[in-house]
């Protein structure tokens, strides 16, 4: 049996439960305290780190008798981020308990790894992360054994970013017609593949129309996260820019012409709003500044297959201001601009030139509000 103290995100005890798989009076949970240590945010990341400081004394809690499978669990959630336990000595700091020295393993990072940022605040992360680390690290843990520590972590962006896509899904209201609980039942639920993207299968039931229940079913998605995707106009000069860029999504399918003609786009960081994320792409992808965002949607583009959700806008800019653009080398970026008038645009979709349907539902958007807009700019 080991005994740990936690002084980050595994303070938060439905986070150090879901990792374990296991909780309530099964954990032997105690306050406690490290002398001469604080816990600092990470810069440009949400979780913590401990650092020597003389005087100080970092809070925390101490879980006495973990075995050696919550310690595997432990470590495969730690270890992608090149964390290494320790031997130290804590306080306790429960009223019946205070004062008294026990040893523990805390969990350190590498040394120069991080940049520690102001004093880390429990409350404030929980209010603020707390709900996503939770979804996060459900996905994660479904692949203990089959994927090592060191891919989850290169995974873990992503899975953030999934996680905040499903939160968000989840604060839309029910569907009236429907009631979930009875409508759907769900008899198993795998998580077949995590990388950028994941598939998640499930064998379930849904009612049907005529109220009888459908035969249990199994069903895969795609999951992407949520993504932008703006359309920018010139409504003076009555053109749009297009980013063309290799697909391999397409190629893998079969298609012969994997390079696609399409608006800016892009996923939605964490923290980001889909508007945020429409104008730092265009600048990204295509060199331009949005001066205001048009909403033209926001929808499943294949509901039958992904689950990922997108938000569609015209953006309104200044063509004759083109600025860099070509996307971000680091994220294997390779795209060439176009700018071309409105007509040649419709013609295009017309003759069914382009395959993207975001630029479609763009484009057929602005066909109907193109005078409105170029109106306001007389």
């Amino acid at each position: 049996m080991v005994d740990l103290f936690f002084y980050g995100t595994l303070r938060f005890v439905p986070l150090l439960e879901r990792v374990l798989g296991r909780g309530g009076a099964d954990l032997d949970v105690t306050e406690a305290s490290l002398a001469d240590h604080a816990g600092f945010a990470v810069r440009d990341q949400v979780f913590p780190m401990l650092c020597e400081a003389p005087g100080a004394a970092a809070p925390g809690v101490l879980v006495r008798g973990l075995s050696e499978t919550d310690l595997a669990s432990l470590n495969y959630y730690e270890g992608g981020f090149d964390y290494a336990l320790k031997p130290v000595t804590v306080s306790l700091t429960a009223e019946d308990q205070t004062g008294a020295q026990v040893a523990a393993g805390v969990y350190y990072p590498a040394p120069g790894l991080w940049q520690p940022g102001a004093l880390w605040d429990l409350e404030a992360w929980r209010t603020e992360w707390g709900a996503l680390t939770l979804r996060a690290a459900e996905e994660v843990m479904a692949y203990q054994g089959r994927v090592t520590a060191e891919d989850m972590a290169r995974s873990f962006a992503s899975i953030r970013r999934r996680a905040a896509s499903w939160l968000t899904a989840q604060a839309q209201p029910e569907d009236p017609a429907h009631d979930l609980a009875r409508d759907v039942i769900v008899h198993a639920h795998k998580r077949a593949y995590v990388n950028f993207f994941a598939m998640e299968e499930m064998d379930l039931q849904f009612r049907r129309f005529d109220g009888s229940m459908s035969p249990v079913v199994n069903r895969g998605v795609a999951l992407v996260g949520r993504a932008s995707v703006v359309l920018p106009y010139d409504p003076v000069r009555d053109q749009v820019l297009l980013v063309e860029q290799f697909r391999a999504a397409t190629y893998i399918a079969g298609e012969k012409q994997p390079w696609m003609w399409e608006p800016v786009a892009g996923l939605i960081d964490l923290g980001e709003t889909a508007e945020q994320a429409a104008c730092r792409e265009a600048m990204e992808e295509a060199g331009v500044h949005i001066n205001r965002l048009e909403p033209v949607s926001s929808c499943y583009p294949s509901s039958g297959s992904s689950g990922e959700f997108i938000y569609i806008f015209v953006g309104l800019t200044d063509l004759s201001l083109v600025n860099g653009g070509g996307g971000v080398a680091g994220e294997n970026e390779d795209l060439r601009s176009q700018i071309l008038d409105f007509d040649s645009l419709m013609q295009g979709i017309d003759a069914d030139l382009y395959q993207d349907m975001p630029l479609v539902t763009a484009a057929l958007w602005l066909s109907r509000h193109r005078a409105r807009l170029r109106a306001a700019v007389v």
